[in-house]
């Protein structure tokens, strides 16, 4: 991974919440109470703070030691892993990191659990991957759990047969991506959606897109498929789903080129046409994630995953003005980057009559600078907690931090599954 040119500033005040101290695992109560006792949250202070933890474990694990945080993750999270050596990339990247790097034996992920998730299904035997918060979930896979998904992809597997073939989302679970695996298929990122479907479609199969509605058709969009051929299946989260339901019921089903799942992403379903038509009027160029709804992004001037938008501000000559429609923590770092260019950098909910709620993913932002000065003690410690270890398959109760964990043989076949889906997104990406 490059490192992404974000610039930590001594003087720059960190925008992320503090945690409610019951709020935190057992384990991390001490470094949360030593956290929330600094006198600001200025990066110096921060970091002579984080060092007393993070250099005696980068010492203990040396080289085989790999910190890892998403683009997304609270602010200055992101600096302050990359500070540290790490590194800052989207969740296709983050994915290969175990994969791709054989020495790295313990991988400490600031993340969400899915991300973390997809990183141990490619790692190899002697690797662990751990997350510095078990409690930092999705709210689009929560409406793409496995004991919603599995049911209603057996009726369509009764209906269809090997007709049919799952392309699972980055954003789901390992038990998801397995059952992209079983049928054929592949997992996929918002970077190469359409690369994938279409993949999927020189196969003459009928897809089952799952679990993000709005990515699933702006890529139908982007490939020319007529959308009443992409019906969306019932909304979860009220009960059993039943195929039939669906709008224009089984005869839809039976037209139709890609299935949809009805899940979505909360931060990127607040964009709307008005948006960008309002920033075009200032003469800003609009940039969006493919999360967003499909009349959002037609308005826009382009749409594309995390290191698209990031490349877009990196990239921009001097004097540009662009709005980005993405999670908040992003736009922040995004405004940073193009200030130090030259380029002018507003999030694209920024407009009149909108109150833009909080300043990015809630639950991205649960990893924090306690969390990652913890995790990282813990470990060298040999007290790391269980919960905050991941391991393939595992399905795990954000409030309790219960882990429904599979079996030696269960993990086996569902690694072997899971990870078949992954490799056939990656020879897709490789090939071009």
């Amino acid at each position: 991974m490059r490192p992404t040119t974000l610039e930590l500033r001594p003087e720059l005040p960190l925008c992320q919440s503090d945690l409610p101290l019951d709020w935190y695992q057992e384990e991390f109560r001490p470094y949360a109470e030593e956290y929330l006792a600094l006198p600001d949250r200025r990066p110096e202070t921060i970091l002579r703070y984080l060092e007393r933890y993070v250099d005696p474990a980068r010492e203990h694990f040396g080289d085989a030691l790999l910190l890892l945080a998403h683009f997304y993750m609270g602010g200055e999270i992101v600096k302050l892993v990359e500070h540290f050596g790490g590194g800052v990339a989207d969740s296709y990247q983050l994915a290969l990191q175990a994969r791709n790097s054989p020495e790295k034996k313990v991988i400490v992920e600031s993340a969400v659990h899915f991300m973390a998730e997809a990183i141990a299904i490619l790692a190899h035997p002697d690797q662990t991957v751990w997350i510095t918060n078990p409690k930092a979930g999705c709210t689009m896979e929560l409406l793409a759990k496995d004991w919603m998904v599995l049911p209603v992809a057996d009726q369509l597997l009764e209906r269809y047969g090997d007709d049919l073939l799952t392309i699972a989302y980055m954003n789901t679970s390992g038990r998801l991506k397995a059952l992209a695996g079983r049928t054929g298929g592949a997992v996929c990122t918002s970077s190469n959606a359409p690369k994938v479907v279409e993949w999927a479609r020189a196969k003459g199969k009928r897809i089952l897109f799952v679990p993000d509605q709005h990515l699933g058709r702006n890529t139908a969009q982007r490939l020319g498929i007529d959308l009443a051929r992409v019906p969306m299946l019932p909304a979860p989260g009220a009960g059993a789903i039943r195929i039939e339901d669906t709008a224009g019921g089984l005869d839809a089903l039976d037209r139709s080129e890609m299935i949809l799942w009805g899940s979505s992403c909360g931060v990127h379903t607040i964009f709307t046409p008005e948006m960008v038509r309002t920033f075009h009027e200032q003469g800003f160029e609009v940039y969006i994630h493919p999360e967003s709804p499909l009349e959002a992004v037609l308005e826009a001037d382009g749409s594309g995953s995390t290191s698209y938008l990031w490349r877009k501000v990196a990239e921009a000559p001097r004097g540009a003005r662009l709005a980005i429609g993405t999670e908040g923590h992003f736009v922040e770092n995004a405004k940073v980057l193009g200030a130090s260019r030259g380029v002018e950098v507003r999030h694209l909910a920024d407009v009149p009559g909108f109150a833009q709620s909080g300043c990015g993913c809630a639950t991205m932002s649960r990893n924090d600078p306690p969390h990652l000065a913890g995790m990282l003690d813990l470990l060298r410690r040999g007290e790391a907690p269980e919960a905050n270890r991941v391991l393939a398959g595992d399905v795990l109760d954000d409030r309790t931090l219960e882990v429904d964990r599979l079996d030696d043989a269960e993990r086996a076949e569902l690694i072997r599954d899971a990870r078949l889906s992954m490799e056939r997104m990656i020879e897709i990406v490789e090939r071009g």
